[in-house]
């Protein structure tokens, strides 16, 4: 089962026709949507054609910087949008985010390589690569959410932090309750889709494994792997957020102050 069949030019251009008929869709029904159907599409490809063949290069180079670079970039790009996704006129945000996703992620893609996978070397891309890319993108979900949901509540409820501060809690104590909601906020895309994973939905590394070849067993045993790493990153990377996002609301004397 390891004869996959490959995709060509031709084979991607006819692809395409799958854009135009929800072109035509949105057309017919007068949506408005061909443009950005268009442009999506056009990124999509422009970016997936930059993307594989920088990573075919840095394949056949196998060089543990190159490769550290590459993880660097994606690492900066994935806390740069969630800092923007989570509040622009917070000061100083970028800097928590980056590192809360690089700690998340560096200790579980560390217990992944080298406690259960173990490569022929720690930096094997053809691991290491394609596992920080989805440990990045939940983490960028999962600290979006959390910390959005977290900032937000905490300007709603202005009023109600400021009597718990002046009763003698402290900042943590007075938004406890919002930080936890904010965290199970934060962990409910990867807990839906653990719920359902192999009766309502395939996901996309076990789908991918598959139509490579791979024993759908074999593939199994790599998405429930992915699943708990998935998890597990999301989890830390809620917390150190939000803990990092909760302590921009308050000033050195423990008043709140809104951004």
């Amino acid at each position: 089962m390891n004869d996959s069949i490959q995709l060509d030019l031709t084979d991607l251009a006819l692809a395409l026709g799958l854009i135009g008929m929800a072109i035509a869709l949105s057309l017919w029904q007068k949506l408005g949507l061909e443009g950005q159907l268009i442009f999506a599409a056009l990124r999509s490809l422009v970016q997936l054609t930059i993307v594989g063949s920088i990573l075919a290069f840095i394949f056949e180079l196998n060089n543990p910087i190159a490769i550290l670079i590459v993880l660097g970039v994606m690492l900066t790009i994935a806390a740069i949008v969630a800092s923007n996704r989570i509040g622009k006129k917070i000061e100083g945000l970028l800097p928590v985010v980056w590192i809360s996703i690089f700690a998340s992620s560096i200790l579980t893609l560390s217990y992944t390589i080298l406690l259960i996978i173990q490569p022929l070397t720690w930096y094997q891309p053809q691991y290491l690569i394609p596992l920080a890319g989805m440990v990045f993108g939940q983490a960028l979900n999962g600290a979006s959410l959390a910390g959005e949901r977290l900032a937000s509540t905490i300007n709603r409820n202005s009023l109600e932090i400021e009597t718990h501060l002046c009763l003698g809690a402290t900042p943590k104590q007075a938004i406890t309750i919002y930080r936890k909601e904010a965290i199970r906020i934060g962990l409910i895309p990867i807990l839906n889709q653990m719920m359902v994973v192999g009766m309502v939905s395939l996901p996309g590394m076990f789908t991918g494994q598959v139509l490579a070849g791979s024993d759908p067993l074999e593939a199994a045993s790599y998405q429930i792997l992915i699943l708990f790493v998935l998890v597990s990153t999301n989890l830390m990377t809620t917390f150190l957020v939000t803990e990092g996002v909760y302590r921009k609301f308050f000033n050195k004397d423990a008043q709140l102050i809104l951004p």
